[in-house]
């Protein structure tokens, strides 16, 4: 099991999201569709972090993959090496 999360990159996405419309946030890193979950985390021991939109808006999704409040960009990354 490979149980490393993957910095996908050191800057938030910013994701258009849809009212009540519920969204994967790759948790692992590996997903090719970022920030979203593409089933790359198969066999990591991960799983997508699923979260419904509130409102349809912007939305700072985390790159790193290190925020504290998951999926939502926190900064950081900003303290990333």
């Amino acid at each position: 099991m490979n149980n490393e999360v993957k910095v996908a990159r050191k800057a938030p996405y910013a994701v258009e999201v849809e009212a009540e419309k519920t969204y994967y946030w790759c948790v692992c890193g590996r997903s090719k569709t970022q920030p979203f979950c593409d089933g790359s985390h198969q066999g990591t021991g991960f799983e997508p972090f699923a979260f419904t939109a509130e409102k349809s808006e912007t939305v700072y999704l985390c790159g790193c993959k290190r925020t504290a409040n998951k999926p939502f960009c926190d900064g950081t990354h900003n303290s990333i090496t």
